[in-house]
């Protein structure tokens, strides 16, 4: 074989021989690669047009994918509290109050609900989504990942801020008012560190009034001693106990057990199906229109470009969403299989598996009809929708709350973040629908069912116009 450049084959067209000999009668070339049959090349002749198409255009493409990238990814991981909003924790208040002094002193108080008061007001509403609600309310909501935290006030917190009070007066054991902290490492570690500093920023403050309040108490009582008793003493550990009156005890609601990746195996469970889905389609797309003749298949140095077959482009892309469907159930079963090898629990392994392949398919057959659609440009469509703007708004890693507001509205949508909602719900809450799992898979069958649709309409319209896959000679 020889390729020859445009001036070779003005002398080919002239009746020479290609060569830069002038002589027609030259003997036949006995050079060795001749003799074993090797392709000689010529030196390709590249105007201005062909050198812009090779190096500007990767490098324009590239710049603009890893800009994209890059602002995606640092942007949602630079300052998560500074982009908090809507982060949602619940308040429970069961205080019911207590009477405090004798006789004309008597009086009902309820320093719960003054603490609810102070947590409410003081809380910025903009960033942090407080829930007043009874005590089963937030744990059915800690349950199924509707809310990342608790703040527990109990049912004997005035009580104890009044023993607190008559004990810094009365000899005796004195114990500190309890306000319990609850977080839920379900919805992950992130998620937890920002319940305990929202937790210890907002009762720090309410500790500090309480603490006020409560030594103004004290000090009005000492103030009431009767003439000529010996007033009573408070002592100095008394006195710094008064000012910081509440035990704030932090604990986790439903900790997970281990081989859990302290909340990060939904996630990277996730991200495997999401790969696996879109690089599969990948994968079948090449190696059936490889098969087809549609473009070469090379191996290393060996190469070859079968005829093309006589197929739309309708029933081409028939049998990659065929493929994809049966690779989806064997990889879902294998990824299940890696899971329990390496001790990852799963209570729920046939939800995971159904759920797995319901998942795989949706974004496979998106994928496929994209680059049924788009062809080349289809790989970088499918790059930006599944991975560049699928992870930072997958809220796996950092929450949506905590993200920019633009990847909040971006996971409405993504697949990656409904694909997380649907595992995280089956792996850590049961398979519970209201825990995210019937977002996952309404969104998994929307999906599928835009792919079919846009899929069917769009090859279908290139087969009615004629438009087959054939080769054609670049301008």
């Amino acid at each position: 074989m020889r390729i020859v450049t445009t001036d070779d084959s003005a002398h080919v067209a002239a009746g020479g021989t290609g060569s830069d000999s002038d002589n027609t009668g030259a003997e036949p070339n006995d050079s060795p690669q001749a003799a074993l049959g090797e392709a000689t090349f010529a030196t390709p002749v590249l105007d201005r047009r062909h050198w812009a198409r090779i190096v500007l255009g990767p490098t324009a493409v590239l710049t603009v994918l890893t800009a994209l990238l890059g602002f995606m990814y640092l942007a949602y991981i630079a300052d998560p509290e500074k982009n908090l909003h809507d982060f949602p924790i619940a308040l429970v208040n069961s205080d019911v109050g207590d009477v405090l002094g004798s006789g004309e002193q008597r009086k009902q108080v309820d320093f719960g609900k003054q603490v609810t008061d102070a947590l409410v007001a003081g809380v910025p509403a903009d960033q942090i989504d407080l829930r007043v609600v009874g005590k089963s309310e937030s744990e059915q909501l800690l349950r199924t990942g509707q809310v990342y935290g608790a703040i527990v006030i109990p049912g004997d917190f005035s009580k104890r801020l009044g023993i607190l009070g008559t004990g810094s007066i009365v000899p005796g054991e004195m114990e500190r008012p309890i306000i319990t902290l609850q977080s839920n490492p379900r919805m992950g570690a992130y998620g937890v560190g920002i319940v305990q500093r929202i937790g210890d920023q907002a009762l720090a403050e309410v500790d500090k009034q309480v603490g006020i309040q409560l030594t103004e108490q004290v000090r009005a009582t000492l103030a009431e001693t009767p003439a000529g008793a010996p007033p009573p003493q408070v002592s100095g550990a008394a006195m710094i106990t008064l000012e910081s009156p509440i035990d704030v005890v932090a604990q986790e609601f439903r900790p997970l057990p281990s081989g859990s990746g302290i909340g990060l195996t939904a996630f990277f469970f996730s991200l495997l199906l999401l790969l696996a889905g879109m690089v599969g389609a990948m994968v079948i797309h090449t190696m059936i229109d490889s098969q087809l003749g549609f473009m070469p298949t090379e191996y290393g140095p060996w190469s070859v470009h079968y005829p093309p077959t006589p197929i739309s482009r309708f029933r081409t892309l028939l049998i990659k969403w065929g493929v994809s469907a049966l690779v989806a159930v064997v990889v879902s079963l294998v990824f299940l299989v890696v899971a329990q090898a390496v001790g990852m629990p799963v209570d729920n392994p046939l939800a995971l598996f159904l759920f797995s392949v319901l998942a795989m398919i949706a974004v496979g057959w998106t994928a496929l009809m994209t680059l049924a659609a788009l062809g080349t440009a289809g790989l970088l469509v499918n790059l930006t929708l599944f991975v560049i703007l699928g992870l930072p708004s997958s809220g796996g890693t950092v929450p949506i709350e905590a993200t920019p507001t633009y990847l909040a509205w971006l996971a409405e949508f993504e697949p990656m973040h409904q694909v997380f909602l649907g595992v995280r719900s089956i792996l850590y809450f049961d398979a519970s629908y209201t825990a995210g799992l019937d977002r996952g898979i309404w969104m998994s069958l929307l999906g599928i069912a835009i792919a079919l649709v846009l899929g069917t309409i769009i090859t279908r319209y290139y087969d009615y116009k004629g438009l087959h896959r054939k080769h054609t000679a670049a301008a």
